[in-house]
């Protein structure tokens, strides 16, 4: 593998394809309406990817795809990519999404490769890596927050990530282990206060964070679940928002009203909290993975927590697979990562400080 085609040039498709030639890859980014100003340091192209004959014909350039896009867009393009035999990559955290392209997968000539961001993605990497650490685990929680630094407001939320997304992750569905069983419960309940570096935050059910975990883990560990933190007081908003005034009935003006009143920042803080207990050599222990992640500086430009956490991650497993330390074909599950081997590759070292 050692050109990639990279879907969307928003912050976090940009950054990844800076990332992806700095680890030595050829890169060609694709979008919609390329933005001008400098120019970057891969090949750039329009492309509506609504059209298959040209997504195919772009797609049969590269060795490997990778969807920055939403998550709607995913499916087709992952069946593109099953057609021409490349390997395929994505960030969706989409529970549909993900179970289609798993279906792909069983007669995949390449890797078929999804949920490779920061939740679905290096959590999942992370909570394996804990629950191996037990010699029985009863528990592993998972726990993200991509926030603004200097909150406002009541909301104290700033949408530097997908509308689409967050909206998305709102409303469906969240698939958890409770005393052994794989259940679906509603989303933005469960409500925990956890405390990090001495920040207060609420953590609430969303949908997508543990990506193929329950099936994995299904008879191994009784009680597994993916909650998404946020400042106090932002859940009852955001119930209030789409259930009581309805907005769940109209999820693309939903996005566009949240996106307007709180627009994106620059100086941002990536939340990760994952704890698991069990028992090892016979005792009862526990352990816990916790980070608070700011922005930092890549090639002479500042960028984002949630970019470059998200870009770093999917990279990473990206490098990987090149070096043959992850299979080449198939179906890849976040949780067959090892971990160790993931912050030693020159995109995931971001993560091991």
């Amino acid at each position: 593998m050692q050109s990639v085609a990279v879907l969307g040039l928003g912050k976090v498709g940009a950054l990844t394809a800076e990332l992806l030639v700095d680890a030595g890859f050829a890169v060609t980014g694709y979008d919609l309406a390329p933005q001008g100003g400098l120019k970057p340091r891969y090949r750039t192209a329009s492309l509506d990817v609504s059209d298959d004959a040209a997504l195919s014909a772009a797609l049969g350039q590269a060795d490997a795809v990778l969807s920055c896009l939403p998550f709607f867009l995913n499916t087709g393009i992952a069946r593109i990519a099953h057609g021409l035999g490349i390997h395929y990559f994505d960030l969706t955290e989409d529970v549909p999404t993900t179970k289609a392209i798993l279906e792909l997968a069983q007669t995949s000539k390449g890797l078929m490769a999804p949920q490779c961001g920061l939740a679905p993605g290096f959590v999942g990497i992370v909570a394996a890596d804990l629950i191996a650490q037990f010699d029985l685990c009863r528990s592993c929680k998972l726990r993200v927050g991509a926030l603004p630094q200097h909150p406002t407001g009541l909301m104290g939320y700033s949408f530097n990530w997908s509308p689409e997304g967050v909206v998305n992750e709102y409303l469906n569905d969240c698939e958890v282990l409770e005393n052994g069983e794989h259940k679906w419960v509603s989303p933005m309940e469960w409500i925990e206060k956890i405390v990090i570096g001495g920040v207060e935050l609420e953590a609430f059910t969303t949908s997508g964070g543990l990506g193929t975990m329950c099936e994995t883990y299904l008879g191994k560990v009784p009680n597994i679940d993916y909650k998404t933190m946020r400042y106090p007081g932002h859940v009852e908003l955001m119930n209030f928002f789409f259930h009581e005034l309805l907005m769940r009935d109209r999820k693309s003006e939903a996005g566009e009203i949240l996106v307007n009143a709180k627009p994106p920042v620059e100086e941002d803080v990536v939340y990760i909290h994952v704890s698991a207990e069990g028992t090892a050599d016979g005792a009862l222990a526990r352990r816990e993975f916790v980070r608070a992640l700011k922005p930092v500086e890549i090639a002479g430009k500042s960028r984002t927590a949630i970019a470059w956490t998200t870009a770093s991650s999917v990279v990473a497993v990206i490098e990987m697979v090149r070096d043959g330390k992850l299979p080449a074909q198939g179906f890849l599950k976040q949780e067959d990562i090892p971990l160790g081997t993931f912050l030693t590759t020159q995109n995931g070292a971001r993560y091991a400080g």
